[in-house]
């Protein structure tokens, strides 16, 4: 694992969300890390036309940078803010061309830190919305948990995101929680979330309880008895 031993720094916090502290990652101090401290406005890659990323056919642009450091991450080769190559008219120019299309859905944000990376994605996200309201949505990965985004002192660029986004995947990836079966999250303690409803249940009740994505399905797997038996047998008489 690169960048060394794992801190956290908001020990004294309280109800930071699931599995929150955790020793896979580090853990941020409210507005402890923002994108005018941390963000060099890098992309690391930008694809077009994929199905992994979300519901649907989807454009997927990944930021450079995150200093969440989770052990095993997938991404860990653009933890760094100036990996990559500088966001451009021209890429954002392409992005929109490309999500003109009937077939795609929306774009996701991935990284990388999303919410660390606002300079770039606030531009976006207004372009998105100005050019296609709400037809074409918004997903968004995050280490952030919700009740993090929601707590006091963090950096008012995140929640100002989030109020373009439609669905929220959140929380730090966990190795020893890592489940294939999840749709669309790596780890058990990550969640899917609808943005805009929560954000209603925020405004209205205070409450930072977010709410799930209606539209949950992970996967169960179930090898009936029988079946192992008879495969059993069946591989016993081919040797």
């Amino acid at each position: 694992m690169a960048g060394g031993k794992l801190h956290d720094f908001a020990a004294d916090e309280q109800n930071r969300g699931p599995w929150i502290p955790t020793k896979y990652a580090n853990n941020p101090k409210a507005g402890q890390w923002t994108s005018g401290k941390l963000s060099h406005d890098m992309i690391a890659d930008y694809k077009p036309l994929v199905m992994t990323d979300g519901e649907g056919i989807r454009c997927s642009i990944y930021v450079a940078g995150c200093p969440f450091h989770c052990v095993e991450c997938f991404n860990e080769s653009i933890w760094d803010f100036q990996a990559g190559h500088p966001y451009t008219q021209g890429l954002e120019d392409k992005i929109i061309r490309d999500l003109s299309q009937n077939v795609v859905q929306g774009i996701t944000f991935l990284g990388g830190e999303p919410l660390l990376n606002t300079g770039v994605l606030l531009k976006l996200s207004k372009r998105i919305r100005k050019e296609f309201g709400h037809d074409k949505d918004i997903w968004c990965w995050t280490g952030y948990t919700w009740e993090e985004l929601m707590r006091p002192g963090e950096s008012a660029d995140k929640l100002e995101l989030l109020h373009y986004v439609d669905i929220l995947v959140d929380g730090r990836y966990m190795k020893d929680h890592h489940d294939s079966l999840l749709q669309f999250r790596g780890s058990s303690n990550q969640r899917i979330l609808d943005v805009p409803a929560s954000l209603r249940a925020h405004e209205e009740t205070g409450t930072s309880a977010p709410v799930i994505w209606p539209k949950l399905h992970d996967q169960h797997r179930f090898i009936p008895e029988v079946y192992g038996k008879d495969r059993s047998a069946g591989e016993g008489a081919a040797s």
